[in-house]
């Protein structure tokens, strides 16, 4: 499928940008409808910047430090992405809860990607709830973003296991891994029309079922 100049994305980064790299890696093989328009950031120092530059994308750095309120911070940020003209606004890694006046500016075109399978442990540090609480299976969450706090409709998910040995930096690392490969996955089904909202579900149009899917952790 051929990239038109209309399929184009904002990525918003805080940190390293490992997301945004799997995003770019993705964009440049062919596999997902669509290239990095802008990589905007609220950190000057964010090494995902550094990546987007290796690679040609224009980047941009919006301090919320220099705005006297979230919403004013988010009509700078709504101002940038629209100039880029992205059709699609991806958060990876951005560590600012967005106001009601960004998700309102692009009604079902956000997308987040949250290191635990929601709706179980929003917010930050997903993997420390995820071994606080003992449970068997973990993984990450492509989501709408909506005006609550990881509360949009769930577009993929892709689970670990939690072994007994793990620390917070072992199972997030595993997390990880497949966080790089369910982001670009839901990118594509939007470019290609295959998401449908209902409510708090989203239908997946048209893509293959894996029958008799199952783990169990331990395994015998």
């Amino acid at each position: 499928m051929a990239v038109s100049e209309k399929h184009t994305i904002a990525v918003l980064i805080s940190g390293s940008g490992s997301n945004l790299q799997a995003i770019i890696d993705a964009s440049e093989r062919g596999e997902i409808p669509c290239r990095v328009g802008i990589v905007l950031s609220n950190k000057e120092d964010a090494y995902g910047l550094d990546r987007a530059k290796k690679h040609g994308i224009p980047t941009e750095v919006v301090s919320h430090k220099e705005f006297p309120t979230r919403e004013a911070f988010d009509r700078r940020l709504i101002e940038v992405i629209r100039k880029s003209g992205a059709a699609l606004v991806c958060l990876a890694g951005f560590m600012r809860v967005l106001t009601p006046v960004f998700v309102q500016a692009f009604p079902h075109r956000i997308l987040n990607i949250h290191p635990a399978l929601l709706p179980s442990f929003p917010g930050t540090h997903g993997p420390k709830q995820a071994l606080d609480h003992g449970v068997r299976f973990s993984g990450c969450t492509v989501h709408f973003l909506d005006e609550g706090v990881d509360t949009g409709p769930i577009i993929v998910q892709a689970i670990v296991p939690v072994y007994d040995d793990d620390t917070e930096d072992t199972l997030a690392a595993r997390i990880l891994v497949q966080e790089h490969k369910i982001y670009p996955m839901a990118i594509r089904l939007f470019f290609q029309g295959k998401l449908k909202i209902e409510g708090r579900r989203v239908r997946v149009l048209g893509e293959p079922k894996i029958p008799e899917f199952f783990h169990r952790n331990p395994d015998a």
